[in-house]
């Protein structure tokens, strides 16, 4: 049973990667064709991340109401219905509209899932889900790539990532009998996590060590999504490529996202979850360096992989500590705020990277990377000596 309920999360995992780096992918001609600055990508990105963040805060409570299965399922189903509105979106104002319901979406099956593994599983399957959004965040992009290459439009790219999502929908409504038999077989201590009270936003924060985990979080999401949202755009106006050409490169950032998962859930098996963090900066770091280094277009390709790469086990990481540092009752909670400062840090500092890229230039993309790298290496390590006292 835990094994095939495991699949079904795998697949939600997917779902949760195959929209987020379509925008990125698809914005270089989106934004012509719509009529608007370059930098109106991070409006779009705002919104999305301003909806993550509600349905974040509220995960706790929703999911100790519902159960995890249920968030999950009515989750993705508002996430297809959003991208389908995506589809037929002619104009900046419809974009923005959508993007309600795809960030009101996102969130609950975010903070739910990850809470859900990290209580009842081990710390690879957490790197491995996470993989799993890799495949999604990394086909994505090979998709839109696909319809922009054959002459589709970005709405046809958009409208078969759709389709998918009601597949997943119907795979998890299915699903829900094994969510609840879950539910009647885990232990004590976990039903003590499902049972206890929903915690306020200001009580998490009171908890120790809490604020510097959230800072690392976000940190970490900030500059995942620069990348991801902004490395397409880099590649076109800094390095002079097509758009289907970089929509195609931007795709293997996502794929040293999943490649580096995949490994990553085999590396926890040995190295404690602070240690595997700390590799993944060391990797980012040489990364970051290469898109600095001035050449031909084979180095910022590479530095996006290696960027992707070092941003792998980082997420995962950090989520799976999680019951283990605040206790399986508070962990929903603290999850839940996590996925919100997450979401802070991709509503605000993406599109501050648009407004410098069009007020200074795309150029400054690799130093903004490195500023958020650094913020986050010197969090973990002010989180881990605390924990050390």
């Amino acid at each position: 049973m835990m094994s095939l309920l495991l699949a079904v999360i795998y697949l939600s995992f997917i779902s949760l990667g195959l929209p987020d780096s379509l925008l990125g992918s698809a914005w270089p001609l989106m934004y012509q064709e719509l009529q608007v600055p370059v930098s109106y990508a991070g409006v779009v990105s705002m919104i999305i991340s301003a909806g993550t963040i509600f349905s974040s805060l509220q995960s706790d409570r929703l999911t100790k109401k519902f159960g995890p299965g249920a968030v999950t399922a009515a989750s993705v189903a508002m996430t297809a219905a959003a991208l389908f509105g995506f589809s037929i979106s002619r104009s900046f104002g419809l974009l923005c509209f959508w993007a309600v319901p795809y960030g009101l979406g996102a969130g609950s099956v975010d903070a739910a899932l990850n809470n859900f593994v990290a209580l009842h599983y081990s710390s690879r399957h957490m790197s491995w889900l996470h993989c799993m959004w890799g495949v999604g965040a990394t086909v994505g992009p090979y998709i839109m790539g696909y319809a922009l290459s054959g002459g589709l439009g970005w709405q046809s790219g958009y409208r078969v990532i759709g389709l998918i999502q009601i597949g997943l929908t119907a795979v998890l409504i299915f699903s829900l009998p094994l969510w609840k038999k879950m539910g009647r077989s885990i232990s004590l201590s976990r039903q003590m996590a499902v049972d206890s009270l929903p915690l306020s936003p200001r009580q998490v924060l009171r908890l120790p060590g809490a604020r510097e985990a959230f800072g690392c979080f976000f940190a970490y999401c900030a500059l995942e999504q620069t990348a991801g949202l902004w490395g397409s755009s880099y590649l076109v106006l800094h390095g002079n490529m097509s758009a289907d050409r970089a929509a195609g490169f931007a795709a293997l950032f996502y794929l040293g996202i999943t490649v580096g998962r995949a490994l990553n859930g085999f590396l926890a098996i040995r190295y404690e979850d602070d240690t595997l963090i700390r590799m993944g900066e060391g990797i980012l770091a040489v990364g970051v360096l290469l898109l600095l280094i001035p050449g031909g277009m084979w180095l910022p390709v590479a530095g996006l992989i290696l960027v992707g790469l070092g941003c792998a086990p980082i997420y995962p990481s950090i989520v799976h500590s999680t019951p283990r540092h605040f206790g399986p009752e508070n962990s929903q909670a603290v999850i839940g705020v996590q996925m919100a400062c997450a979401y802070i840090g991709s509503l605000l500092m993406p599109p501050l990277f648009g407004l410098l890229a069009n007020h200074i230039g795309v150029f400054l993309f690799p130093y903004y990377l490195l500023v958020l790298l650094v913020f986050m290496a010197m969090l973990h390590k002010k989180l881990c000596g605390r924990e050390a006292k």
